[in-house]
């Protein structure tokens, strides 16, 4: 039985000449995982918010959205709130109180729930997703990860139908985004939730897809199981996303089942791997810009430290990378070597003549109602480089009308229109695919 069918639906935003949806037909069956996979910018977004009718964007609309049978924008508020769950891209986006437990009673409580059922499902749902240690404390204090298990913690509370996630894991580090795809497994299959969901990363999501959907350019082009989809994108620039024994069983051409896991793709590969082998190229470094010797740092003066004795040298021309998962120093790190804050022991040097910093969330850095506007405040000549970094077709939208991959691009181009020497980037390839990525690399390899 199809919990959503979306019948000829074409979208196109306020002010703007092309559809972001055009003629999308989809049935969505319930209590399967629906991946919907698709270049940043093709409408995945859109396609999500349109499903969850205090979301839709505003703008022109055709065709119609039924949600079990009945027109998504006819349903009750409450019927919305209570039996379709929303998960964003950022953790922060739908935080809206100051401490886990207050946030965890904040849907319940909006739909009127009595005390006695609520302290049951707080403690049900506490112990479920294991957030008992986090329980007293403020959300603010919690790591990336943490905040987004919260956040599907809150919306799983009400016992949704559906849950719709755009680009959930886009801030995790490898470790929480796993643990993260391996509680949607849970949900699905202990309380039977309808999963839909968008995402860029797909090692972990992939193989445990029901089915595929595939857009391009605000068009579905494929729809299929993840055994036989990847047929269906040979060719295709989109192909090179998919997980890498999936990619490499689609280039050889193997004439058995597709692997779906590193593990079966591990016995596809080895034949060649034993005979073939990667050398590394050695870095020439010179002109030192960046050093940082015995920084230790805490945020209060009893807290703990977040960084102990570290020491670094970044050189000019150098790409330099920070490892680590949430919560372990990498974002206080970058503000010290920026000059954003200092150490209470330790040196940092930084020689350059211009430093900038792109955050986490990159919305802070628009404050006009157009991108255009936005990047004319920094340089009047910025047409050029929007199209280098593909937004000059964006530049009379708002910039919070932007998909996470554009604004994203569109940050980094407000950024490079000062000319800086050091770029300091925050976990700049969340919500970006593997094409704005790899575009963005090339663009930053001069550049620290």
């Amino acid at each position: 039985m199809e919990i959503f069918s979306i019948k000829n639906l074409s979208f196109k935003y306020n002010k703007s000449d092309s559809f972001a949806l055009r003629d999308v037909n989809l049935d969505i069956k319930n209590e399967e995982i629906l991946l919907v996979i698709g270049e940043s910018g093709c409408g995945k977004t859109t396609l999500l918010r349109m499903l969850k009718k205090e979301l839709m964007p505003f703008g022109e609309m055709s065709g119609e959205i039924l949600y079990n049978g009945e027109d998504i924008k006819n349903i009750s508020d409450r019927t919305s709130a209570s039996q379709i769950g929303y998960i964003f891209q950022e953790p922060d986006a739908q935080i809206v109180t100051d401490r886990v437990s207050s946030e965890l009673c904040f849907g319940l409580e909006s739909l009127g729930t009595d005390n006695k059922t609520m302290r049951a499902a707080v403690s049900e749902f506490v112990s479920y997703f294991g957030l008992s240690d986090v329980f007293d404390r403020k959300t603010s204090e919690l790591s990336g990860g943490q905040k987004q298990l919260l956040n599907l913690a809150s919306v799983m509370i009400t016992r949704p139908d559906v849950i719709i996630l755009d680009e959930p894991t886009a801030q995790l580090d490898p470790i929480s985004a796993l643990d993260f795809i391996t509680m949607l497994r849970r949900i699905n299959s202990e309380f039977g939730s309808t999963i839909i969901i968008a995402e860029h990363h797909l090692s972990e999501i992939y193989q445990l897809a029901d089915r595929i959907v595939f857009i391009e350019k605000g068009q579905i082009s494929a729809v299929d199981s993840p055994n036989k989809i990847p047929e269906k994108l040979k060719g295709k620039k989109i192909e090179r996303t998919l997980p890498a024994p999936v990619r490499v069983y689609n280039a050889f051409g193997f004439d058995f089942d597709c692997p779906l896991n590193c593990r079966d793709g591990k016995r596809m590969i080895e034949p060649y791997s034993n005979s073939h082998y990667i050398s590394v190229k050695e870095l020439n470094k010179d002109n030192k810009i960046i050093s940082a010797k015995d920084v230790w740092f805490r945020y209060e003066r009893n807290s703990p430290d977040i960084l102990r004795s570290c020491d670094l040298c970044i050189y000019k021309g150098e790409f330099f990378a920070l490892l680590g998962e949430n919560g372990s120093g990498k974002t206080t790190l970058l503000s010290i070597l920026g000059g954003f804050m200092k150490p209470y022991r330790g040196k940092v040097r930084n020689t350059s003549n211009k430093t900038v910093y792109l955050p986490q969330n990159p919305r802070a850095l628009f404050v006009k109602e157009t991108l255009r506007e936005d990047l004319n405040l920094i340089d009047n000549s910025f047409e050029e480089l929007s199209l280098q970094f593909n937004i000059f077709h964006l530049l009379d939208r708002h910039p919070y009308d932007l998909s996470g991959g554009e604004l994203q691009r569109a940050a980094l181009c407000k950024l490079m229109l000062t000319n800086p020497d050091v770029l300091l980037l925050d976990e700049p390839t969340k919500g970006l695919d593997y094409f704005a990525n790899r575009r963005i690399c090339r663009q930053m390899w001069t550049v620290v």
